[in-house]
């Protein structure tokens, strides 16, 4: 892999790694949504929710259509969801790992 597209990767990765922006990815996976509309779904200033929405939209995954003074916001890479289900697994993989730790601990303290 070329060091500039794993470069490409780290931005995306870094975009999505605030709980915010993923919230507004998830909330958009279900449709187009107009800027005006995400406020009251996220307890924050416009100025912090625009910024949040502007990292997404830099690195690709949100694109923004304009129709008169409203904003509208979409996800311009729906793929992105993949990465969801893929987080997920890896959550559930972990959480059965765990148990097994634990174990290990106790036996080695007692």
């Amino acid at each position: 892999m070329k060091a500039e597209e794993l470069k490409a990767r780290a931005r995306i990765m870094k975009a999505l790694s605030s709980p915010v922006r993923l919230m507004i990815v998830d909330e958009l996976s279900r449709g187009e949504r107009c800027l005006c509309e995400l406020p009251p779904l996220f307890p924050m200033n416009k100025s912090t929710l625009s910024r949040h929405v502007a990292a997404l939209r830099n690195v690709g995954i949100v694109s923004e259509r304009r129709e008169g003074v409203r904003c509208f916001l979409r996800l311009e890479t729906p793929c992105i969801l993949k990465m969801f289900d893929c987080t997920l697994g890896v959550i559930r993989a972990g959480a059965r790992r765990r148990p097994g730790r634990a174990d290990r601990r106790k036996a080695v303290t007692a």
